[in-house]
């Protein structure tokens, strides 16, 4: 050994040693508690795929806020050579539901508060990387983090880790009913309870990672941007994330409890458990077999009431009002932001038909009839090339855009904020509807094409210039992860992303596009003013956040 080290130097033995490690697959991080195993994924990538971040929310603990994770029952419950625990495979999800018709949920596990690493090989502890946390969409109802992978991400930038994080959803995860003030019989937000609690076990364990608790960035898309809208503006979250990537935010309105209790109603009935007082039923849903509840789940979607769609509500605890008026009266964590939305926003429940006015009604039932008559005012048919792309209008800006103009105002004014629209169609896409919601996900996450039904997507292998594309808005999404920046350490083809401004000064935002076909070397994207008219309609819509409840 003494010979060897003479001949070859201590240093670069050392990285001899480290380069034979990585190859030999000895993937293992201690956490303290536990040593898991994960999956070299690309050479200078490893995956940790699976690890739980609390206890098993069944059982009595369904429809309660999460435990921290007992680490003595996991340290005993480990096997393995060494007690070393393997992670080189996917968990099953939390529970799905459905969207309708033959659209059925049910598929996944409760067992399933779980997180997944990914990590560049060879890092350790004191390394402190930046870390970005995932929060996926799914309107709150359906969504597999697996669908959704950052393998590519590490090896595209080997310096970040990435986390992404299963919580509770439909009525695992958003059950409500006044009843729940009183936390003996259960509690609110639970879903989005488990989404901090995640955050949670990142700072207290990223760090054998190789990662920073210190520089965790959360961001998400839909029904995520939303989470993440949340958790700037919720109560408990302070010392958890040190910036903010908010994706096609999801305005859906936040209800009151009470607001909420008809969908209780039908849901316990249609599970079985419609007799007695709230306790009695609660202690049957608790009881009941997760298919009877996935079926209940999916049978609301008949419930022909204002509010019939599981989702967060303002519980005046954590959450304590719309989100949006909380942004105005500046109640929010003062951290650097990023966010914006696709160019049409398509939502997937688009209608072709009816009204604005029964648009707007439907979409949220606490405007008043005076809301109703001024916002239909403000989409006029006349503002529109036709019938279609008015109401296209009228579903995409209150409920997705507007969600920007919010966001960039009230943190231009505190911190940085960077604005994007994102205007690139992907080849699956319906010409007619443009650049629908989730369109960006096809080019950062290697062609997948939408959630579908249980978990499952479809992908489509990315061609060169696509590729490229993708590779340009993961350098920008990483570098704002490692600087607070999106241009810090942005592709040399990419151009310089100006920061949005509040007040009267020229707001500008980034123009996402992909360059010429077939070229893999010229960016696409460029900056332009943000538009007049729509900002215009936005200032309207914003105006109604009390009402819209969102």
């Amino acid at each position: 050994m003494l010979q060897l080290l003479s001949l070859v130097g201590a240093g670069l033995l050392a990285t001899l040693i480290q380069k034979l490690w990585i190859s030999g697959g000895n993937h293992v991080v201690d956490l303290g508690y536990v040593k898991y195993r994960g999956t070299l994924s690309f050479p200078d990538t490893v995956a940790y795929l699976g690890l739980p971040y609390a206890e098993p929310p069944v059982g009595e603990r369904r429809f309660r806020a999460p435990l921290a994770l007992n680490t003595s029952r996991v340290a005993e419950r480990a096997d393995g050579v060494g007690k070393v625990v393997d992670a080189s495979h996917y968990p099953e999800f939390c529970i799905q539901g459905g969207f309708g018709g033959s659209d059925a949920g049910g598929a996944g596990n409760e067992d399933c508060l779980k997180v997944n690493v990914y990590a560049p090989a060879g890092a350790k502890r004191g390394d402190n990387l930046p870390v970005l946390v995932y929060f996926h969409g799914g309107g709150y109802i359906n969504g597999n983090p697996r669908n959704w992978p950052f393998d590519h991400w590490i090896h595209q930038s080997p310096n970040v880790i990435a986390v992404s994080v299963q919580y509770r959803l439909a009525a695992f995860g958003f059950l409500a009913l006044p009843e729940f003030r009183d936390p003996s019989l259960g509690d609110f937000n639970v879903g989005f309870q488990d989404q901090t609690q995640a955050l949670k076990w990142v700072q207290e364990n990223i760090a054998a990672f190789g990662g920073s608790p210190e520089k965790v960035t959360i961001d998400g898309h839909s029904a995520g941007g939303a989470s993440v809208e949340l958790h700037l503006v919720a109560t408990g979250q302070e010392g958890l994330f040190a910036g903010a990537i908010v994706q096609s935010v999801y305005r859906t309105p936040l209800p009151l409890p009470e607001q909420q209790e008809l969908l209780f109603e039908f849901f316990a009935e249609k599970a079985g458990c419609g007799s007695g007082a709230a306790v009695e039923k609660l202690s049957c849903l608790r009881k009941a077999t997760v298919s009877a509840l996935a079926q209940a789940q999916d049978a609301v979607w008949a419930f022909q009431k204002p509010y019939n769609v599981f989702r967060p509500v303002v519980d005046g605890r954590i959450i304590t009002g719309p989100p949006t008026v909380s942004l105005s009266q500046g109640h929010f964590a003062k951290v650097p932001i990023m966010t914006g939305a696709t160019t049409d926003e398509t939502y997937y429940g688009f209608a072709s038909s009816g009204t604005v006015e029964t648009l707007f009604q439907s979409l949220f039932p606490g405007l008043n009839d005076e809301d109703v008559n001024e916002l239909a005012q403000a989409y006029s048919a006349s503002d529109f090339a036709s019938p279609t792309k008015q109401l296209q209008a009228a579903i995409a800006e209150p409920l997705f855009t507007c969600g920007t103009y919010a966001l960039g105002n009230a943190f231009a004014e505190t911190t940085k904020a960077w604005i994007y629209r994102f205007d690139q169609m992907h080849r699956t896409g319906d010409p007619s509807l443009g650049v629908m919601h989730t369109a960006e996900n096809f080019y950062m996450f290697l062609g997948t094409d939408g959630t579908g039904p249980n978990g499952t997507t479809t992908t489509t292998t990315l061609n060169p210039t696509e590729t490229a594309f993708g590779e340009e808005l993961i350098a920008y999404w990483i570098s704002f992860v490692r600087s607070g920046d999106p241009n810090t350490f942005k592709l040399d083809r990419s151009p310089s992303w100006t920061h949005y401004v509040s007040g009267e000064g020229k707001k500008e935002r980034m123009v996402l596009v992909k360059g010429p076909e077939g070229s893999k070397d010229v960016s696409g994207s460029y900056m332009e003013e943000q538009d007049g008219a729509q900002s215009r309609r936005c200032a309207l819509v914003l105006s109604k956040a009390t009402r819209q409840q969102n």
